[in-house]
């Protein structure tokens, strides 16, 4: 069963229990608009000490099938943890080669992610995954593996898996276009040459060609976004040494040519423009370019989503076209009928609330290639999230009750969850809330209490089981308990009565069930006490038979007059009261060890070897007040330091 959050409803007298994961439910999850998404987990940029997030990307490890990601962050490249999606673990972060940025770009090839910034000099950063394995105490500063310095700063990265080639776009090389690297060798990169013929490159996408036009059957393509030029390229860069223009795309209304993506059959590519939306003034446009001739590519459609927010980063997987709308977070859209002009949006899970507008808060961007089905959404100031799409429901959870032993606080009172009654409930979803008929408990419900445990799918479904609440009391009274103290009798009366601390209210008990205690005190009131350290004990027990005790240590002494004394041992304390010195003398035997405690029997001097009959102690730092001296362990005397 996944791991239970409870939530106290108060106003209905109920607990209710949900799982980590927040479903989308009524139109949000955890605060967050959605629809047909539910958020799986959350890490704020704080967690990062990050200021800013950008790109991301995903791997799987094939040793174990775990899944990672791989955050894109101002200053780093943040490691999390999410093969349990519902607890992610920061594993740690890869610092910039240089500077911040904005802008850094990654992806992954062979177990290694490559990793580009805007940051001047920064190159490209190579990172070996594997490292993640075993992080014992995350989260770590990580140290890259290698560095390709063949270009400074680069916009952005492609990478074909296929052939183990990396294309830098927007780097200070081949006019801004695509500069190529062989990386088949992750550790050892190879520059590989480049293509300037088109012009600046934004951002790109390189395939092994499948589609239609058997003209390139096999090829490798690069298609690029060429940012403020307004247009899209085509390229054959099967031969390194020679790339070949293909073709060019125009479109209407064109603001920014940023980014898009093939479909997997290579048919069609879907295109998001970054300023089309702000100048224009209409909803988030995709458009959609069919590409049977790659020679001769012609424009489909143009679709327009539900809000004005600005496009940024959008991704094909099977029938889904999975799009990071900045403000309107993450948008997906169904593209089953593109070759009928049919697509249309079936959800979303939006991250940045605050507008939908037209502007670059909020979702930089999204991965959605893990495959367990998490998708990860980079969002710029709200940081890193994980949703999975929420599946249709009309099978009920299985209820399955324990009964429950409940132990009251202090304050007599216990508050049962769900999960205290739970006994393995379960349901298909893995998504359920689990209520009690009754939760809460004080000391009128002593003994057994039968409630009824409800359990609620996300889609509403139920399913219900009694359990058996056993309320006990097994919170032992509370004592305001003395602190260690002295009493004096005068000399002559050899003796101190010892008082009744209750009856005073020196000592007194509070219980959480019983509101009237008995309270006994060891040695009784009116005991006679000499000279001496006492224990005085008290113990009371509540009605459910709970026992405390409190103790306190009482030392007796003689009270000793203010001018010069002598005593047993024919002992002299001199002067008394004194401002800086007192003088210990003994006519009839050695004095062998002298301490000085405070009026709470806090020692504050000792001296254990002295062996003279006649001793001065310096006392001048001592605060004024009421002192206690012992001599020989034997007799005790109180001086006064004024």
């Amino acid at each position: 069963m996944q791991k239970l959050v409870l939530f106290l409803l108060s106003a209905l007298g109920i607990v209710q229990l949900t799982a980590a994961q927040t479903p989308c439910l009524g139109g949000t999850a955890a605060g967050y608009a959605c629809n047909g998404y539910d958020l799986q987990s959350h890490i704020p940029l704080s967690t990062f000490n990050a200021g800013g997030a950008n790109d991301s990307w995903g791997w799987t490890d094939p040793q174990d099938g775990k899944e990672y990601a791989l955050v894109g962050l101002e200053g780093a490249t943040a490691f999390v943890d999410i093969s349990d999606p519902v607890n992610p673990v920061y594993l740690g972060k890869l610092p910039t080669h240089t500077n911040f940025s904005t802008w850094r770009d990654l992806k992954v090839h062979n177990d290694y992610v490559f990793i580009v910034s805007e940051a001047s000099g920064h190159g490209m950063q190579i990172f070996d995954l594997t490292h993640l394995r075993n992080v014992t105490n995350p989260p770590v500063t990580f140290t890259e593996d290698a560095h390709y310095s063949g270009f400074s700063s680069a916009h952005n990265l492609v990478i074909n898996e296929d052939t183990g080639y990396a294309y830098a776009v927007g780097t200070n090389t081949f006019s801004g276009g695509t500069h190529f690297v062989n990386i088949q060798d992750p550790l050892n990169p190879v520059a590989a040459g480049g293509f300037g013929g088109d012009g600046y490159v934004h951002d790109a996408q390189v395939v092994s060609y499948v589609g239609p036009d058997s003209d390139y059957a096999g090829s490798e393509i690069l298609i690029a976004s060429s940012g403020s030029m307004e247009w899209v390229s085509i390229v054959d860069v099967t031969n390194k040494t020679s790339p070949q223009s293909i073709a060019t795309m125009n479109y209407t209304n064109s603001g920014y040519t940023h980014q898009g993506w093939f479909t997997d059959d290579h048919r069609y590519f879907l295109l998001g423009d970054e300023f089309d939306e702000a100048n224009n003034g209409f909803n988030t446009r995709t458009i959609v370019f069919d590409l049977l001739d790659l020679d001769n590519p012609q424009h489909h459609l143009d679709f327009f989503g539900t809000t004005p927010a600005t496009d940024h980063n959008g991704y094909v997987v099977g029938n889904n076209y999975y799009l990071s709308n900045y403000s309107a977070g993450l948008r997906v859209i169904d593209i089953t009928d593109i070759a009928s002009g049919n697509l249309a949006e079936t959800g979303f899970f939006d991250t940045y609330g605050s507008n939908n507008n037209a502007n670059y808060d909020g979702v930089w961007n999204v991965y959605p290639y893990f495959g367990s089905g998490n998708i990860m959404i980079n969002d710029r100031s709200e940081g890193f999230f994980i949703v999975k799409a929420s599946a249709p429901d009309t099978i009920d959870p299985v209820a399955v009750c324990q009964n429950f032993t409940a132990e009251l606080d202090e304050n007599g009172q216990v508050i049962v969850s769900g999960d205290d009654v739970d006994g393995g409930s379960s349901d298909n979803s893995g998504f359920f809330t689990i209520t009690l008929s009754q939760n809460t408990f004080d000391c009128s419900h002593l003994g057994p209490n039968t409630v009824t445990v409800t359990v609620t799918d996300p889609a509403g479904n139920t399913d219900t089981c009694t359990s058996v609440i056993t309320v006990v009391d097994v919170t032992g009274p509370v004592f305001d308990c003395p602190a260690n103290q002295s009493a004096e009798y005068n000399e002559g009366d050899e003796f101190y009565t010892l008082p009744d601390y209750v009856a005073s209210g020196d000592v007194s008990a509070t219980d959480n069930c019983t509101a009237s205690l008995v309270i006994s005190q060891d040695p009784v009131a009116g005991t006679q006490l000499t000279e001496g350290v006492y224990p005085i004990s008290f113990e009371a027990t509540d009605d459910e038979g709970n026992s405390e005790t409190c103790t306190f240590n009482l030392n007796v002494v003689e009270i000793l007059g203010v001018d010069d004394f002598t005593q047993a041992l024919n002992l002299v304390i001199f002067p008394n009261p004194s401002y800086g010195t007192i003088t210990i003398t003994s006519d009839s035997q050695n004095l062998k060890s002298i301490s000085i405690s405070d009026i709470s029997g806090k020692l504050i001097l000792a001296f254990s070897e002295v062996n003279s009959n006649s001793e001065t102690l310096d006392i001048s730092a001592f605060s004024k007040g009421i002192y206690f001296v012992n001599i020989n362990n034997t007799i005790t005397k109180k001086i006064i330091k004024q």
